[in-house]
């Protein structure tokens, strides 16, 4: 099993001991194509992966009319390219194998738009779409490719955002919390969910349906 992550290297480690040891830790930079080859080089040698999850995503929020090109690309590469490259990498083994799962993280700015967040927007939104598109390219291999899709999550990317005000709006009248939707991910990624592909499944307290 691999974990990747970018930055906070002690944290990563940490939590990939924790795990036990057979989880393997790997820097990744997801706006560098070849730090992506690089990091996946030597799990693709020793037979491939079976289940992915693209957890990934960075918010980088100005209105349109600030936004410069750099917070502009660099959010669609870290949430949507990375898309592309990890799964052109992974995919013949899943293909070759007859099953795999690949899961998307997606948001809820994807779906309603968020003032501010055209970027982050737009790459969640692309990225869904790139996941239904996929699901019906490798169905027949027997490869699931679904999505889901946070609303407000008590994370660090929200922890700046008026809670007291979001919480009104919220049908459950609270926030999140990450294990309920690790919980969905672990669903899918199960045998479960053998007739699952294609498919967005919110998890946001009933914020949008």
């Amino acid at each position: 099993m691999a974990f990747t992550y970018h930055s906070r290297s002690q944290e990563a480690e940490a939590l990939c001991a924790a795990l036990g040891p057979q989880v393997v830790c790997a820097p990744m930079d997801l706006r560098q194509p070849e730090s992506i080859q690089q990091a996946l080089s030597g799990f693709l040698a020793e037979g491939g992966f079976d289940v992915v999850v693209h957890n990934a995503g960075i918010v980088d929020d100005a209105p349109l009319y600030f936004m410069t090109e750099e917070q502009w690309n660099s959010v669609l590469q870290v949430s949507l390219n990375s898309f592309y490259y990890i799964n052109k990498a992974v995919l013949p083994h899943m293909l070759r194998q007859r099953w795999g799962r690949i899961i998307s993280v997606v948001s809820l700015s994807g779906e309603t738009g968020v003032q501010g967040q055209t970027n982050y927007a737009a790459a969640k939104a692309a990225l869904t779409a790139a996941s239904k598109s996929l699901a019906k390219e490798v169905a027949v291999k027997q490869v699931l490719v679904n999505a889901v899709s946070p609303g407000v999550i008590d994370t660090e990317m929200t922890a700046k955002l008026p809670m007291e005000e979001l919480n009104r709006r919220i049908p459950l009248g609270r926030p999140g919390r990450p294990q309920e939707v690790a919980s969905v991910v672990r669903f899918l990624a199960s045998d479960e969910a053998s007739y699952i592909t294609g498919e967005v499944i919110r998890v946001n307290g009933g914020f949008y349906t």
